[in-house]
């Protein structure tokens, strides 16, 4: 979002009204349990807000209000469901957030509880400049975990819900400190997107759901998405995290745009863009794989994704270690002149 930022003033559009803004004030206590304690934090799907839960001791949460409202029975019921989906995710892996609760603020706002995490986002640590090849192999390892997790879908009353998150990007990847891992990284916003995604028309009023630099192609075009949506997503997240640019622009910030860009405009190479990067001919070639137009053209799952990274991070004979355990990805080091084009 923040590199976005740099090419676009960003659509405000899908922000709260004034209305909902309003009536989620700090000092409020929701559903006789969380005191909302300080806004931490706001974007397009909506507003998380410090908070800490009365019933066990005022231990802090973290409670995220979604920007839509909730107009029917229907929907709210749709909202649970997905809420309850996003908490069992979190439960069956380290790598997703782990949802605490959900409900309804003044019976049509809706917001979950979430674990409350001290660390950065993706986001910032692109913005900061450098960042160790090893440690970004670890840290998308650790984020396909959780895409194979949700992917591989969870059992509810002997039916399985296969969760697609449709908003992978830099800013929905947390980074915070653990003492067994060193660094553990968590997928923020599971089931929401895809929640959001299959509401009636009057409540989406013909938005696109997810963020219009990181979509995928089918998304675009109406079509049912799978899994392959999410791993193109990921391919610009890994491209932006190796180079600091994209590897597709629009020449507008408009959804028809970024539909043409994504879904005519071929990716530009890493070494293009960033031509001091010295990485692996496999993590490059990967990356690519991924910005294929067609899902068939793409890795088929996050399982053959995560053993590429492995065997990257563990190199045979034809990849020197040092190009691994010392290289930095330094952005600050790309030319100016390397700065992505616009296609014309």
């Amino acid at each position: 979002m923040k590199l976005l930022n740099k090419y676009f003033k960003f659509n405000q559009s899908s922000a709260p009204t004034k209305s909902q803004k309003s009536s989620i004030q700090v000092g409020q206590l929701l559903i006789d349990r969380y005191k909302l304690m300080e806004l931490v934090g706001s974007g397009a799907m909506g507003s998380v807000y410090r908070a800490q839960d009365q019933l066990l001791g005022d231990v802090t949460v973290a409670v995220k209000f979604l920007t839509h409202t909730l107009n029917n029975d229907a929907i709210a019921s749709r909202f649970a469901r997905e809420a309850r989906i996003g908490a069992l995710l979190g439960h069956q892996s380290l790598n997703i957030v782990r949802v605490l609760d959900y409900g309804l603020h003044e019976e049509h706002i809706p917001f979950y509880v979430m674990e409350f995490m001290q660390g950065q986002t993706l986001d910032d640590l692109i913005e900061a400049g450098r960042l160790p090849l090893n440690r970004f192999i670890h840290i998308m390892t650790q984020v396909c975990a959780g895409m194979k997790c949700a992917h591989q879908g969870i059992n509810i009353e002997g039916e399985l819900h296969q969760v697609i998150h449709r908003d992978i990007k830099p800013s929905n990847i947390f980074l915070i400190k653990d003492a067994s891992l060193g660094e553990l990284t968590k997928l923020l916003d599971f089931g929401i997107a895809d929640f959001l995604s299959s509401q009636s028309e009057d409540l989406r009023s013909h938005a696109f759901v997810g963020t219009v630099a990181y979509g995928s192609p089918e998304q675009f075009s109406g079509a049912v998405v799978d899994a392959r949506s999410d791993i193109y997503s990921l391919g610009i997240t890994m491209f932006e995290t190796l180079t600091g640019y994209f590897p597709i622009m629009a020449t507008a910030n408009t959804i028809e745009s970024w539909a043409q860009a994504h879904q005519q405009f071929p990716p530009q190479r890493l070494r293009d863009v960033a031509p001091t990067l010295k990485i692996p001919g496999a993590l490059e070639d990967l990356v690519m794989s991924c910005l294929a137009k067609s899902p068939t053209q793409r890795p088929q799952s996050v399982t053959d994704i995560i053993k590429t990274l492995k065997g990257i991070s563990h190199p045979g004979p034809g990849v020197a270690p040092s190009l691994i355990n010392n290289s930095s990805i330094d952005l600050a080091s790309i030319p100016p002149n390397s700065r992505l084009s616009v296609p014309t």
